[in-house]
């Protein structure tokens, strides 16, 4: 990473975020709380139309003294005042930030997911904190999809606030698309999200699945069905207007940041497929 060239880059990232942050023996960057060391995962997402991936999602995973692991949960769990949830959730994008950026071409995005707590507690500003950050590291808050969890999509109020707040900082919005969203996510008119994520799950169960791609499109917005852990989960997704496409058959979230599993590559070039 050019940002994380010199032994001083680091120092000065944490001094100025006043995150618990270095660097481990394999070159990445890892981070602390309590007694958890976190590190990144990142998985692939896929574009369809393009045929190559185009961003990653990422994810925390924490070991406790470097005993054992610990689930993500488990770690948010031990945040039980609001204060350290939003130290520990800025601390997670942080270090996935710094593990990313200045691995990936310039044009590749990341997805990162919000405490739905955090959006609570923080009043205004929702994204300020991270941006310095990013300044530091020189990337454009652009290259962030902010994917807000969908406990706040029943809070209208809070769900424009915090989408106004994040756009007005540069940032994307990716939504979880549910039976809550139906009736009022049109509603949201010039604040509809750059995305629109679908758990692969529920296309058998959505007859519709076309039709809700189509008014997706409509929007303006792109269609991302996550959860894709079989070949006929894929193909469901292609049939179904996805223009996205995150899960295991593609690949696993892992520390390396990949391209997509060979099953899959292979499933691309076949004749015979729904590509």
């Amino acid at each position: 990473m050019e940002f994380l060239a010199d032994k001083d880059a680091l120092a000065r990232i944490q001094a100025a975020t006043d995150y618990p942050l270095q660097r481990a023996a394999d070159g990445r960057v890892v981070g602390h709380f309590f007694h958890c060391r976190l590190s990144s995962l990142f998985q692939p997402i896929f574009d369809i139309s393009q045929r190559q991936v185009v961003g990653h999602a990422g994810y925390v995973r924490s070991d406790t003294n470097g005993d054992g692991a610990l689930a993500p949960w488990g770690v948010f769990a031990l945040a039980t005042e609001d204060p350290l949830l939003v130290r520990l959730d800025r601390l997670c994008r942080t270090l996935h930030a710094l593990n990313y950026f200045g691995t990936v071409p310039e044009r590749q995005i990341l997805f990162l997911e919000v405490q739905s707590r955090l959006l609570e507690s923080v009043k205004d500003g929702h994204g300020r904190a991270f941006e310095k950050v990013l300044d530091l590291i020189g990337v454009e808050t652009s290259r962030v999809v902010i994917e807000i969890p969908v406990e706040v999509n029943a809070d209208q109020r809070l769900l424009k606030h915090v989408i106004v707040n994040y756009r007005s900082r540069g940032y994307r919005i990716a939504l979880n698309h549910g039976a809550e969203t139906e009736g009022w996510m049109a509603e949201l008119g010039s604040l509809f999200p750059d995305f629109v994520r679908l758990d692969a799950v529920h296309l058998d169960k959505r007859s519709g699945s076309m039709a809700l791609a189509d008014a997706i499109h409509r929007f303006g917005s792109t269609l991302l069905v996550r959860g894709v852990e079989t070949e006929q989960a894929m193909t469901a997704a292609i049939r179904a207007g996805a223009d996205l496409l995150q899960g295991s058959f593609l690949g696993e979230a892992t520390q390396a940041i990949g391209s997509i599993s060979r099953g899959a590559q292979e499933q691309c070039s076949h004749p015979g497929s729904a590509w």
